[in-house]
């Protein structure tokens, strides 16, 4: 949505030197996993626990000493990820005018100054059965945690390789990186070339009275067959869903059945173009659909 193609995300010096791995930051996913389609066993693992993270975390620079003084109860790893990773700043023609922090991207004093307009990514994964792979962002999320959503929404990094405009190769490659991170897709099982970017949308959506979203959306899409083991810092729950389950799932968000929230981004690609493009999946006609010159603005 770009240097490292590195796909680990970035510890701190200091949790390096007590030789800390990616892996450990996880937890054994407790969910049922009769809705887990293709699920992995996650194998116990050393955590890299919130306590320890949030002792050994320095949080660098101005914004990010006021950030971790404001929000002292946030989840570690997900303050970690607030302030180290840069968000490629955008106009509202998608041309790169400069970076900031994810935090500051998300707040929405500063999203209604008019000066966090950034680029994101939402993936949307189908299988071989045209079933669409939903995940339920996790409860520690900043920004909508515990709502149903598409297969994986982020964003690409103000970094080399996820700045590269050609044929959208920056914005695939953090696709990719996050999927990893999120789903723990291998990246064999995702290349970069099979995403299929179908089009851009512009929103804004708040998601409390601090935080919200003002994204520059690029929509990818891939229909592949892959192994799921997902990361609970950033993940709830996952499930396939054919078009009729998604339309239930639909109708109890609207109904306030059980609590259902879908993110505003999937809902605004639901009403406006997923299920025209979920035929060109099924005839495996998807780049037909695609249209990355028109920015919809909804």
């Amino acid at each position: 949505m770009a240097a490292s193609a590195a796909r680990s995300l970035a510890l701190f010096s200091s949790a390096a030197s007590l030789g800390l791995g990616r892996a450990s930051s996880r937890l054994a996913l407790t969910s049922s996993s009769s809705s887990h389609s293709g699920l992995l066993p996650r194998p116990a693992l050393a955590f890299r626990g919130r306590a320890s993270f949030a002792a050994t975390a320095v949080v660098m620079g101005k914004a990010g000493a006021v950030g971790a003084e404001a929000d002292a109860g946030m989840d570690a790893v997900q303050r970690r990820l607030m302030f180290d990773d840069e968000c490629i700043l955008v106009d509202e023609q998608d041309n790169v005018i400069g970076h900031e922090s994810k935090y500051n991207c998300h707040l929405m004093e500063k999203i209604e100054s008019g000066h966090a307009l950034h680029r994101a990514f939402s993936v949307f994964l189908f299988n071989s059965k045209y079933e669409l792979l939903l995940q339920q962002r996790s409860t520690t999320k900043v920004t909508f945690p515990l709502v149903w959503t598409n297969t994986c929404c982020s964003h690409p990094l103000h970094r080399e390789s996820e700045l590269i405009e050609e044929n959208c190769q920056g914005v695939r490659n953090a696709a990719q990186r996050k999927l990893f991170d999120e789903l723990g897709i291998q990246a064999e099982d995702l290349p970069v070339d099979q995403f299929i970017p179908l089009g851009k949308m512009l929103y804004k959506a708040p998601s409390d009275g601090k935080w919200g979203e003002h994204e520059l959306d690029y929509l990818l899409f891939m229909v592949r067959d892959v192994k799921l083991n997902p990361n609970p810092e950033e993940v709830s729950d996952v499930k396939y869903v054919n078009r009729d389950e998604l339309k239930r799932l639909i109708k109890k968000a609207d109904d306030g059945e059980g609590g259902i929230k879908l993110s505003p981004w999937f809902r605004l690609v639901v009403d406006n173009f997923l299920m025209g493009w979920w035929d060109h999946v099924e005839q495996g006609t998807l780049k037909e659909a695609a249209d990355m010159k028109t920015i919809h603005k909804l």
